[in-house]
């Protein structure tokens, strides 16, 4: 009779136990799985050379560190990107990843209709996904932290009516045509012109492969044939990233552009460019694995699956601070 006693009161106990875990669940505590220390998280970003992704990679082993220290645990960030972009390496990586046991992943879709079927094979298998940079829409993922391309056009179009005024002739350089992410900047520049600037008109839509060479030579022949163009909108920095790429345009039309990398910024010091307004690129790391963590430690999922990343604003003025970011994202020494 004792031992069935003391059996009751330990069930009893067990059940308290449980009762009051699941009330700090359900008030926003940590469901951590018992006795669990280690968490690996996989980033499968678009390519290893890419400074932006670099930049990703160091913030994501940032909150590794700083979320480590937050739930007692230890998180390893998995690097698992193709040396080049290449979708179907891609899907590999995230498979491969889900076999070892990976707890969350996070990854930039070069092409989402080849990683809905990895993505969503990875969630079956328990693992949290979600995506940054380039969304994968019609998957399983739980969440995209990354720019709303449509506000970024919009933004691009206030910037360029800042810089011009309120009356002229503008041209839209937009790389891959079949890029639905450029897409949506091209079409955020035309409606908030159309609607807020009608004396702003949109000469054309031009588009080039994505090289920095291509895009310049793209500029210089719309620019010859069109000596009214009096400002161009770059919904991507392609042209940037080599020099003397303005020299066709500088004193006929003032320039705008998407992108704040390092080549990026000299244009802007020198007055070539007037405004450019950047991602978050070190965010897409960060704000992965803060987002898959309170997912995995917590449950916790954000209200709206599309978590847009604010833009960066880089002008004459604060060009060289912004600057600095990059020896931090690409862990350089200080200069």
């Amino acid at each position: 009779m004792k031992l069935r006693l003391k059996q009751a009161a330990g069930l009893m106990a067990a059940a308290a136990v449980l009762a009051i875990a699941a009330v700090g669940v359900a008030q926003g505590g940590v469901a951590q799985p018992k006795g669990k220390k280690n968490y690996t998280i996989g980033l499968v970003a678009k390519s290893q050379d890419n400074p932006v992704f670099i930049a990703a990679k160091m913030g994501a082993e940032d909150a590794a560190k700083e979320f480590g220290k937050k739930y007692g645990v230890e998180i390893k960030i998995d690097w698992q990107t193709p040396v080049n972009e290449d979708a179907q390496k891609q899907a590999d990586l995230i498979t491969g990843l889900a076999a070892r046991g990976a707890d969350g992943i996070s990854v930039s879709a070069s092409d989402a209709a080849k990683l809905k079927g990895a993505i969503d094979s990875a969630i079956d298998k328990g693992v949290e996904v979600m995506t940054f940079d380039s969304d994968v829409p019609t998957s399983r993922r739980f969440a995209y932290y990354g720019t709303d391309d449509f506000y970024a056009g919009k933004c691009l179009a206030d910037e360029i009516v800042k810089a011009m005024g309120t009356k002229g002739t503008i041209a839209i350089l937009a790389g891959n045509q079949n890029a639905p992410n450029l897409q949506s900047r091209v079409r955020g520049v035309k409606e908030t012109l159309e609607k807020d600037n009608p004396g702003v008109k949109v000469k054309d839509v031009y588009y080039h492969k994505e090289t920095p060479q291509d895009a310049v030579k793209k500029i210089q022949e719309v620019q010859a044939a069109n000596p009214d163009i009096t400002g161009w909108v770059f919904v991507g920095g392609w042209p940037l990233y080599t020099q003397n790429a303005l020299d066709s345009v500088r004193g006929k039309a003032k320039v705008v552009s998407l992108d704040t990398l390092e080549p990026t910024l000299p244009y802007v010091k020198n007055g070539d460019v007037a405004v450019l307004l950047g991602q978050k690129y070190y965010g897409w790391g960060h704000e992965s694995v803060k987002l898959l963590m309170e997912k995995i430690m917590e449950g916790k999922s954000p209200s709206n699956p599309l978590v847009n990343a604010p833009l960066d604003r880089v002008t004459k003025d604060n060009a060289d601070e912004y600057a600095k970011n990059w020896d931090k994202w690409l862990g350089r020494p200080a200069k």
